[in-house]
């Protein structure tokens, strides 16, 4: 079997008017300083499943059945919550797994009992489309009565 060589390339990028070692050495160590002391990236709010299991705090589920599922992303970023929604395939209606950290239980059941009273607020407002398109309906008849009355006051005229 062949030896596996991992090679690495870095760019570096210098402006000066003369290139002496002293001035490379002292661009390598800024740069391996750089290196050495930049965090892993932290991933927040909606995130994939491999990302938020990478980060070693135990992983949680809760299934959804609703389909409107971009209303619960809101009210996790107002809870500043980690985490991954799964599509289950092959059901009707679609389920969806949402993924946390398992330390997360507690906020994350006060996101969804906000988010599923927000949902429940939203059904039992009356709908303003429906009112509108009656009242387009109702101004409709109005116009329809007048043309009547301005067309029986035009015969009379005669």
């Amino acid at each position: 079997m062949q030896e596996q060589i991992n090679e690495k390339t870095v760019a570096l990028s210098i402006k000066t008017a003369k290139l002496t070692a002293e001035v490379l050495q002292k661009a390598i160590r800024k740069m391996l300083n750089a290196r050495k002391n930049k965090a892993p990236k932290q991933y927040k709010g909606k995130q994939t499943l491999k990302h938020l299991m990478k980060q070693n705090t135990g992983v949680s589920s809760m299934e959804i059945t609703d389909a409107n599922i971009k209303a619960f992303e809101p009210i996790a970023k107002k809870y500043g919550l980690d985490y991954s929604l799964k599509k289950v395939k092959g059901e009707e209606p679609p389920r969806y797994l949402v993924f946390f950290k398992g330390r997360d239980v507690d906020v994350m059941t006060e996101a969804f009992k906000e988010f599923t009273s927000k949902q429940l607020n939203k059904e039992k407002k009356p709908s303003i489309r429906k009112a509108l398109a009656a009242f387009k309906e109702k101004a409709k008849q109005m116009n329809q009565n007048r043309e009547k009355v301005k067309n029986k006051d035009r015969g009379r005229e005669l």
